[in-house]
């Protein structure tokens, strides 16, 4: 079975992620304890109990999702279930790269760490905000944020699925832009408890910073297929990873493509590597009845076989 593997993106986290797989297998407790090494925190405190209330700060959440991620790799390995090509969302995509070999899994938590503390530190001191915008589509949308513009920065961040787009960017031109959403027949804008304007042009500090750092990094050549974010497709001949990263930071994320080129690629399902399942819900709404299942728990490994061998039979 050729499987497609997605890897969630921030925002999906929460305590306690990951306590049952560490328990349960050897494999996932090797990455967890190789990645605690990779960073100046207590890495499993904060994803298993988080006592200080810090796994929903960027500098935090960033390293233990991508440590989650690729642990729960290294478990589906064991079972003989790997990725015929992957994509993740935003920080997922760090992941996404991991899987396919492009770094080991102690640099994928040190540049995943480096990267939420540039992104933290970019957002300081702007009033922004980020909004999702529902049932409304992207040519509306970007009328609006043109319209609006002439407060500061606003920019389409995510293209997530049809009827989920998302902005972001100084809160003032944001509001501006959710009103005139509205008015051209968006159904609801809701605000995102985020902390900083992800994906959008206020990004560039960020994306300076990680452009600079790329050069201190090996980085291999990908084994399969990855899905790249800010293109929504492989990458062409000649482009560069580095560069499609820093171009990641700080331009609009393509997951609707992205999941539709996955579909695309002759894949017989997709598996969203956890926390959340918000890609499984993403990959229903853009392509409709193609096999996706949400893996998290150590129930959902135990279940996987079964669940896809029933996915993909329902589709036949």
């Amino acid at each position: 079975m050729r499987l497609g593997f997605l890897y969630a993106g921030q925002g999906s986290q929460y305590p306690g992620m990951g306590a049952d797989l560490y328990e349960a297998y050897p494999a996932f407790r090797a990455v967890l304890d190789s990645a605690a090494e990779a960073v100046d925190f207590d890495l499993k405190e904060v994803s298993f109990q988080d006592g200080a209330g810090v796994l929903h700060e960027t500098r935090y959440t960033q390293p233990c999702m991508v440590a989650f991620a690729a642990g729960l790799t290294a478990v589906l390995a064991e079972r003989g279930v790997v990725p015929a090509a992957a994509a993740g969302l935003s920080l997922g995509e760090y992941s996404a790269l991991h899987a396919a070999g492009v770094f080991d899994t102690r640099t994928a938590v040190e540049l995943t760490a480096f990267r939420g503390r540039a992104m933290e530190e970019a957002a300081a001191g702007y009033d922004s905000a980020m909004m999702a915008v529902l049932n409304l589509d992207r040519e509306s949308l970007q009328a609006a944020c043109d319209e609006a513009a002439g407060l500061g920065t606003v920019a389409i961040a995510n293209y997530n699925c049809p009827g989920q787009l998302v902005i972001g960017g100084v809160r003032a031109a944001v509001e501006r832009a959710a009103a005139l959403a509205k008015e051209r027949g968006a159904r609801r804008c809701l605000p995102l408890k985020v902390s900083g304007p992800f994906h959008t042009p206020l990004m560039a500090p960020a994306a300076a910073a990680l452009e600079a750092h790329f050069k201190t990094l090996p980085f291999g050549e990908p084994r399969i297929p990855v899905v790249f974010n800010c293109l929504g497709d492989v990458r062409g001949e000649g482009e560069a990873i580095q560069s499609l990263l820093v171009r990641q930071v700080q331009s609009s994320v393509y997951m609707e493509d992205s999941i539709r080129k996955l579909a695309a690629m002759g894949l017989d399902a997709l598996v969203e590597i956890g926390p959340g399942k918000a890609l499984t819900g993403f990959v229903r709404k853009t392509v409709p009845g193609f096999p996706v299942c949400p893996v998290e728990t150590r129930a959902d490994v135990e279940t996987l076989a079964d669940t896809l061998r029933q996915l993909t039979e329902e589709r036949a």
